[in-house]
């Protein structure tokens, strides 16, 4: 599903990423770990599209994404692509509905049709009495599905997560992991996280480790 090879990235003369290569599997739950600063999120936003690297290549789904040009690869971010973050950035003025139908509304698709795939979709994942509520009106580990909701909402081949778990208590990150797992055994999803938790990890088919700006 995702191919990357000799990936580079600096930041001034932070060399950050230092030749990473990595393959991941179709349908395969993989977590990247290492201590703060060594370039796991940078990997992250490299695969997701949001950065480019300074030098390298990454295929996602047999498309070399960074050949793609700037409106193109926003189109295929959109459809191909879900992010679940660490704080949800969900838009406040915009109900558990509204926001689920974002990616959909972006993309072009007809209101209706967009509301009632993002109902089916809070409703799959247990909120179909909280779609009227704003962010501001949900628990922690319900904006975590919100968000996972609308990273799904797109059928994407692939979902990021950047320390999913991050803010939620004890309770809502066991239920956050039972539901990466659906979301790979319902959906087919390949997914990719960063993350500190060790629990979250190791409910992962691989942990790969950066050091060094390399994948050990």
């Amino acid at each position: 599903m995702i191919e990357i090879r000799d990936l580079h990235k600096s930041f001034g003369s932070l060399h950050v990423l230092n030749g990473v290569n990595l393959n991941v599997e179709k349908g395969s739950i993989v977590a990247i770990v290492g201590k703060s600063g060594a370039g796991m999120t940078t990997l992250l936003q490299i695969i997701g599209t949001l950065d480019k690297p300074d030098k390298g290549q990454v295929v996602i789904d047999g498309q070399d994404v960074f050949r793609l040009d700037e409106t193109c690869l926003a189109n295929f971010r959109n459809r191909h692509i879900g992010f679940i973050f660490q704080f949800h950035q969900l838009l406040p003025e915009f109900t558990a509905l509204e926001n689920v139908m974002m990616p959909g509304l972006i993309a072009g698709m007809k209101r209706e049709e967009c509301r009632v795939r993002a109902e089916k979709l809070l409703a799959d994942l247990g909120l179909a009495e909280r779609m009227a509520h704003k962010p501001s009106e949900l628990s922690g580990g319900e904006k975590q599905r919100v968000a996972a909701a609308r990273a799904m909402f797109m059928s994407p081949s692939v979902i990021l997560a950047d320390e999913p778990s991050g803010s939620l208590d004890e309770s809502n990150k066991n239920d956050l992991h039972r539901l990466l797992l659906e979301m790979r055994e319902k959906f087919g999803h390949t997914i990719i996280l960063v993350t500190h938790d060790k629990e979250l990890a190791s409910i992962c088919d691989r942990v790969l480790e950066i050091t060094d700006g390399v994948i050990k």
